[in-house]
């Protein structure tokens, strides 16, 4: 039985990406600044490799309140994002062995920011009096602006961010859930032809500005890139894939053979610890730990990642306990997102990679030219791809 546990740890960045001055973002480093303005204490996920994998991207010491004292992991490294975008939807699919081959739509900065055909035919197709917002925007402060008149007048909000995504707002008391739901299925049709990366689904609750909270049932529709990702692989050989979080919405669902609701990062990782458990045959068990880029590195908030990276590493050691001896432990991110930096989209960042093959002595694995060398990693691990679709293995 081999299974492999794969932790993506959403926006976590090491820094040092080559092409990062052509986004924006030279200089931009999510681990090196959080460590350099906080004193972070992140033994485990140093031991299991990440400090080593730091220092190997850049060439020089990670500063740590608590450094490791020996080197835990069997394997450590980091890699460089081939796909043209620096989001969720690129990182995750390039990883899985899947470079994003269409070209994503990125909308202007401008009011209305949406093409009008696009908007004229979602309204068209899905039956509703029209939309609201139509601009780029915080998700809580759209809400809380134009979330009274949209109860008033049953229009949907309709916004953007620096990413390839059109974001559908709306409450689920007077708009509905499934309803919403429906109306992101019709847009998701429309996006297509316009090369829209993803199509979120974000429901809310409240009554009056000051008092809406989003809730728990985000959904995403996101593009499919052509090609055959590991996940979907994996599934073919008749193995399990088990995606927890947001993993099923990023791949829309394919190769996955089992859908794990989670939210926030103890529940995540309770979650992957009882799919740890239950999975008794081999196959993919996937994690996106989403707070890191939601709910800390798009709203720059240096010490909530902090604190948000040393419960992650608490939480480690009970992870690890779980693993079997044919078990791989791959821990690694799907792009950057710099709390000390300017504005609140993603960074252009190389991202690390490290973990746990039991009886292996691979050590370090040096800067990978693709995410994709994950995916091939994890097919030759699992024995199912003899024709090496994907990148190149580092096992």
């Amino acid at each position: 039985m081999r299974r492999v546990i794969w932790l993506v740890m959403d926006s976590f960045g090491i820094g040092n990406a080559p092409d990062a001055a052509k986004f924006g973002d030279e200089g931009s480093d999510t681990l090196g600044h959080i460590a350099q303005n906080y004193p972070l204490k992140i033994p485990n996920l140093a031991s299991l490799g990440l400090q080593k994998a730091y220092e190997l991207n850049n060439n020089k010491p990670l500063k740590l309140a608590k450094s490791a004292d020996t080197v835990k992991g069997n394997f450590w490294g980091a890699a460089i994002e081939h796909s043209k975008g620096k989001d969720t939807l690129s990182g995750h699919w390039e990883m899985a062995g899947v470079q994003m081959d269409i070209a994503m739509r990125y909308f202007p900065d401008t009011e209305p920011t949406f093409d009008q055909d696009m908007i004229d035919q979602i309204i068209e197709k899905s039956g509703i009096d029209g939309i609201l917002g139509n601009r780029h925007a915080s998700g809580l402060e759209i809400i809380d602006t134009l979330g009274e008149e949209h109860i008033a007048t049953n229009k949907p909000i309709f916004y953007t961010s620096a990413d390839s995504v059109l974001q559908i707002a709306a409450s689920e008391e007077h708009f509905g859930l499934q309803r919403l739901y429906k109306l992101c299925e019709v847009a998701r049709e429309v996006a297509d032809e316009y090369g829209v990366g993803r199509v979120i689904a974000r429901p809310f609750v409240g009554e009056h500005k000051g008092e809406f909270v989003r809730t728990k049932n985000r959904r995403d529709y996101s593009m499919r890139p052509s090609g055959k990702s590991v996940l979907e692989v994996t599934k073919e050989q008749g193995m399990q894939v088990v995606g927890i979080g947001k993993i099923p919405d990023i791949f829309g669902g394919y190769g996955i053979t089992k859908s794990v609701p989670a939210y926030k990062l103890d529940g995540l990782m309770d979650a992957t610890l009882e799919q740890i458990k239950n999975l008794q045959s081999s196959g993919i068990i996937m994690i996106n730990f989403v707070d890191f880029d939601m709910e800390w590195g798009h709203r720059r908030d240096l010490e909530g990642y902090a604190k948000g990276l040393e419960t992650f590493d608490n939480r480690l050691p009970e992870l690890i306990s779980l693993l079997n001896s044919d078990d791989l432990l791959l821990i690694t991110a799907d792009h950057g997102c710099d709390p000390t930096w300017s504005g609140s989209d993603h960074t252009r960042e190389n991202v690390p990679i490290f973990g746990i093959q039991k009886g292996s002595d691979m050590g370090e694995i040096g800067i990978r030219d693709g995410f994709a060398d994950m995916a091939q990693s994890v097919a030759d691990f699992l024995q199912i791809d003899k024709e090496k679709h994907f990148g190149s293995s580092f096992l």
